[in-house]
């Protein structure tokens, strides 16, 4: 059986982003994030209402202060009592999923999207992508990027500004480019 590209994009294999379904798929999470962004000043019910609206799964308590930007949105799954601040970017071309009680700062970057390291690959304008994994209760300070295919214990803290290249284990505190542990 061949997989669509949405399959195998999902799957972490190579896929060509501009097959008309994922472009529809993008084009969607587009005009959510226009209607999704534009209730800034909306009630807290509100805006939980859209965000279950627009990602995969979404639990109680969550806030996500506008703007958010995101690539599909159902591949992400947000535990009870998250928070992310303004500004936050999810390239969510795989699985993204935050544990419970996590706190995100401003302006930070989660991305689960990729690009082949061969340049006659990466010529044909393929792409992948490696799921990302944060536990709960975890902070990451503003400004902080987490790259494809990481995975960030329960209770560890990433410092602002960080850039998480490797695995945080539980209860760790990473910070600087590369992050490691302090």
């Amino acid at each position: 059986m061949t997989l669509t590209n949405k399959q195998k994009m999902i799957a972490g294999e190579l896929y060509d982003a501009g097959d008309p379904e994922l472009v529809a798929d993008v084009m969607a999470a587009a005009k959510w994030m226009d209607r999704y962004n534009a209730r800034i000043g909306a009630e807290r019910d509100e805006l939980l209402g859209l965000l279950r609206e627009g990602l995969g799964a979404v639990g109680d308590g969550v806030i996500i202060r506008p703007p958010f930007h995101i690539d599909y949105g159902y591949n992400i799954t947000v535990g009870e009592g998250v928070f992310l601040n303004y500004g936050c970017v999810i390239l969510d071309v795989c699985a993204v999923t935050i544990g419970a009680k996590t706190q995100i700062g401003p302006g930070v970057q989660i991305l689960t999207a990729d690009h082949p390291r061969d340049p006659a690959v990466r010529a044909q304008m393929l792409e992948f992508g490696r799921p990302i994994v944060i536990g709960a209760n975890v902070w990451i300070g503003g400004a902080a990027l987490l790259l494809p295919g990481i995975t960030v214990g329960d209770d560890a803290i990433i410092g602002a500004g960080s850039v998480v290249t490797r695995d945080v284990p539980a209860g760790a505190t990473v910070v600087g480019n590369p992050a490691r542990v302090r």
